[in-house]
Order: structure tokens, then sequence, then C-alpha cells
């Protein structure tokens, strides 16, 4: 008995369900993120030009990670 070699998540390949939830779950992240950084600056009272560098300083490496991936997609490295 030979298995099927594309099982199905919700009616989507095991690839194409990874790359959805990968998408998915890395935005929430990213927004949990967000979140804790807001939550940081308005605790520790940094006021609007403290929350900007808060953001910058602490959201570079996903800005970076997202912006690797427009990058791949625009030269076609996928």
């Amino acid at each position: 008995m030979a298995l099927d070699p594309a099982p199905l998540i919700f009616g989507l390949t095991v690839a194409e369900f990874e790359e959805v939830s990968l998408k998915v779950c890395f935005a929430g992240l990213i927004a949990y993120m967000v979140f804790i950084i807001l939550n940081l600056a308005k605790e520790s009272k940094a006021g609007k030009y403290g929350t900007m560098w808060l953001l910058i300083g602490l959201g570079v490496g996903f800005i970076g990670f997202v912006a690797k991936g427009f990058i791949q997609r625009l030269l076609g490295i996928e």
C-alpha cells in the first residue's frame, strides 16, 4: 500500500499549507512584537520621539526579514 504523495491538509498540499501558515503566523508574531514594543514605550513613558526610536531600533530585525523576502521575490531567487 503506497502513501499518497501529496497528503491534503484543509484542501492544501503540505508545502502549500506550510507556506500559508508561515506567512500568517509570522505576520501574527510581528504584530505581537509591535504590541510589546508599544507597551514598553508606554510603560517607560518614552514619549513620541522615544517610541519612534524604540520601534526603529527593535523593529529593524523583522523589517530586514520581510525585506529579504521582497528582494528574493524581486530577483526571482525563491
